[in-house]
């Protein structure tokens, strides 16, 4: 290839490129438009999506619970009580927790649920039961649970209590030796 073709490949890839970007901008409108025909997407009057699954004529009360293993130098405690839902809600819910001793130390938390049937109902989206929690010398953090009561739990069922115990986990067992006494709250 010589010069000259160099150049003519050049200006065709600038030609190219500068329409492809063109046709890019020139999109957008087009796209509006076509939404504006169909009505699809239609910008700022568009309604989220309503989850269909929330269950409106019943409302649950979860309680919570929180507990730790005697071997265990923490405390910690939920945020809230309890609350108010209905089946099919996502819900979030904070629990805190607090590192007592001098070490840092790991837990894994362990849910129970009460009446004990309501655990195949619980379904939970994020929860720091999930994995063991490391706690630095005297930390204190929240702790989210994001959860949803499946609508089919049995119409009976009115009160379901989550309860949380934290226990050592193996491989920080010897760190948690000698710290203080753990703390409910």
């Amino acid at each position: 290839m010589d010069k000259a073709d160099n150049r003519i490949l050049l200006k065709k890839l600038v030609v190219v490129t500068v329409g492809m970007f063109g046709f890019g901008f020139a999109m957008v409108p087009f796209y509006y438009k076509i939404c504006e025909v169909t009505g699809i997407n239609s910008g700022d009057a568009q309604v989220l999506a309503r989850n269909t699954q929330v269950d409106t004529r019943r409302t649950i009360t979860l309680e919570f619970d929180a507990n730790v293993d005697a071997h265990l130098p923490w405390r910690f405690r939920p945020l809230q009580r309890s609350i108010r839902l209905h089946p099919g809600e996502m819900v979030q819910v904070l629990y805190e927790v607090e590192n007592l001793s001098d070490r840092d130390i790991t837990g894994q938390a362990i849910p129970s649920y009460g009446p004990q049937l309501a655990g195949r109902y619980v379904k939970k989206i994020e929860c720091f039961c999930f994995t063991g929690q490391t706690l630095k010398a005297g930390e204190k953090k929240q702790m989210p649970v994001m959860m949803v009561m499946d609508p089919a739990l049995p119409n009976d069922v009115h009160t379901v209590t989550l309860s949380y115990t934290f226990f050592v986990q193996p491989d920080s067992g010897k760190a948690a030796q000698g710290g203080r006494p753990a703390a409910n709250g």
